[in-house]
């Protein structure tokens, strides 16, 4: 069966109706926003064309600041979500090797991102990871001077010296990456997350939920370390 279009209104036929019904705008007045409405003075603008124009760009205005905070209020629940599956993987861990696998597998799997390295500085050569501590004092942490003195997350492009400690042969593929220190009383260290892509964790990116996360894994840590 075919479906029939219906026919779409004439000029005439519009025109018709609005003689009919003369106050059809003052009962539907968002549909001025929308259209174009020539002034008899020609090229000169009537105070009311002119606070209309106004009106529509004010209108624009506030719909594109209501679809920024819509955008930032569901940034930060992705955020808030991530940030909870990582504290129930931490607690779930009775054991320093099960924090460690259980964080590389949120921040891969929830945070997105390609790359994961956690140094603890401590001196422990018994230890059952791999590469997991740095002693004190040695010149792999000299690449990270700066960013453990100032206990501030840093985001960008990390520089040869710190992709290699932190991620080995895989180096070269970090395009960018997150690197976040951890400094207690307990606990020094750091926790990095890259990125094979440039524009992953650029050097503008806030630092609230980064912080709080080194906050997170290393009091976790700090408690599995004293066990």
């Amino acid at each position: 069966m075919t479906v029939q279009q219906k026919p779409e209104l004439t000029a005439a036929q519009v025109e018709e109706y609005l003689l009919r019904y003369p106050e059809f705008f003052s009962d539907h007045l968002q549909l001025l926003e929308k259209m174009r409405i020539p002034h008899p003075c020609g090229n000169a603008v009537s105070l009311i064309s002119k606070q209309l124009e106004l009106y529509r760009n004010k209108h624009q205005e506030q719909e594109n600041q209501l679809k920024a905070l819509i955008e930032i209020a569901r940034d930060n629940d992705t955020s808030i979500s991530r940030m909870h599956k990582l504290t129930l993987a931490l607690l779930d861990a009775s054991t320093l090797e099960e924090a460690i696998a259980n964080l590389e597998m949120v921040l891969s799997d929830y945070f997105l991102t390609d790359f994961v390295a956690v140094r603890i500085i401590k001196h422990k050569p018994d230890a059952s990871i791999a590469n997991l501590f740095i002693s004190p004092g040695s010149a792999d942490l000299n690449p990270f001077t700066k960013e453990l003195a100032a206990n501030q997350p840093k985001c960008g492009r990390p520089t040869l010296a710190q992709a290699k400690v932190l991620f080995g042969d895989a180096a070269p593929d970090v395009k960018s990456c997150a690197i976040i220190p951890m400094v207690f009383t307990e606990l020094e260290g750091i926790v990095a997350i890259g990125s094979r892509e440039e524009s992953r964790f650029h050097y503008s990116m806030g630092n609230l939920f980064l912080t709080q996360m080194s906050e997170i894994i290393g009091t976790r840590l700090i408690s599995l370390l004293a066990a």
